[in-house]
């Protein structure tokens, strides 16, 4: 037993000065080491790199229609009904004329954005309804709740097609190439699984013994609610958000397909003169004589949401208390 103690003074001592991290840190390390989570962030990172800088990458204004120079094949396909390739346009053109390389950098953008501004609208709204129906309960909560249930009652598709279609002719539905529009019919019923989220993290906090203490003190509500509760609810609200995203950038996709979307810019100087959806739209009704024009796109729009579906994954493992690894 004597030639223990030294060990265990040594261990304990050891222990007590080992560096601690802080649990986002844990988590950030915890994530790191998820291979199809870096995978995801990298290509994420790429794609926003590429809307932002889509100016200088792209060989030729995806506005700019050419004559006599319609539906040329990529490089990479020898036979084909159309014009042959050259190497100027390494993608190849659409009906138009115009470079499918610049379209799908400019593309990009559109679903960048797609993806973040709603998901922004989203979070606002749900996490301040959920803030505040989980603390308050009584009848403010049962009819935030009560509101709730109704908006998610609402068919989705249906309802934003009948909202883009409704506005899609008036000055509001023209802003930004029919963009805000999208936004605003993405946003308003998506909010309400974040607020019920929200509300069901509240209500597992509100009676912990650190917001018991905090109210003994006479802390404002507004307080406790964004310095104590609300730091405590991020980690299921990262994750939900990264698995919103996604489904907004094939909203966006789905709707233009379906011809309620994102309209098609002529202006040379506009920086959002299309999206993946419109592409995927051309396409698809030029099947037959320019298959390559589906691919990119489509690719680009799995590769995405791919990503972040993995991204989301590595969040969800990573910020779960119980993961040790």
């Amino acid at each position: 037993m004597a030639t223990s103690t030294p060990a265990l003074r040594s261990g304990a001592f050891d222990e007590g000065t080992r560096k601690q991290r802080s649990l986002w840190a844990d988590a950030w390390r915890r994530l790191t080491r998820n291979k199809a989570a870096v995978v995801g962030m990298f290509v994420i990172a790429f794609f926003i790199l590429v809307a932002i800088f889509a100016p200088l990458l792209a060989p030729h204004n995806p506005v700019v229609q050419v004559p006599k120079n319609g539906l040329r094949a990529p490089v990479w396909v020898s036979d084909s009904p159309g014009l042959p390739p050259v190497p100027q346009h390494t993608f190849g053109t659409d009906t138009l004329g115009r470079d499918q390389l610049s379209k799908l950098l400019y593309g990009a953008r559109v679903s960048m954005i797609v993806g973040l501004v709603p998901t922004i609208f989203v979070v606002i709204i749900g996490v301040f309804l959920g803030l505040i129906s989980g603390f308050s309960g009584g009848w403010l909560d049962n009819g935030i709740m009560r509101t709730t249930e109704i908006v998610a009652s609402f068919p989705d598709l249906l309802f934003i097609i009948t909202i883009t279609v409704a506005l899609r002719d008036t000055a509001f539905g023209r802003a930004f190439n029919g963009l805000f529009l999208i936004f605003i019919a993405l946003a308003l019923l998506s909010w309400t699984g974040m607020a019920r989220l929200v509300r069901g993290q509240v209500l597992s906090l509100k009676q912990k013994e650190f917001v018991e203490a905090a109210r003994t003190v006479g802390t404002p509500t507004w307080k406790i609610l964004f310095r104590h509760i609300l730091p405590n609810t991020m980690a299921p609200i990262l994750v939900s958000v990264s698995f919103l995203i996604p489904g907004f950038i094939l909203g966006e996709a789905g709707l233009t397909f379906l011809g309620v979307g994102m309209r098609l810019s002529v202006d040379p100087s506009n920086p959002f003169p299309t999206s993946w959806g419109v592409m995927v739209q051309e396409g698809y009704n030029n099947l037959s004589s320019g298959p390559w024009l589906l691919i990119p796109p489509v690719l680009c729009i799995a590769l995405v949401m791919l990503a972040f579906t993995f991204i989301g994954d590595g969040l969800r493992d990573a910020l779960d208390p119980r993961e040790t690894k």
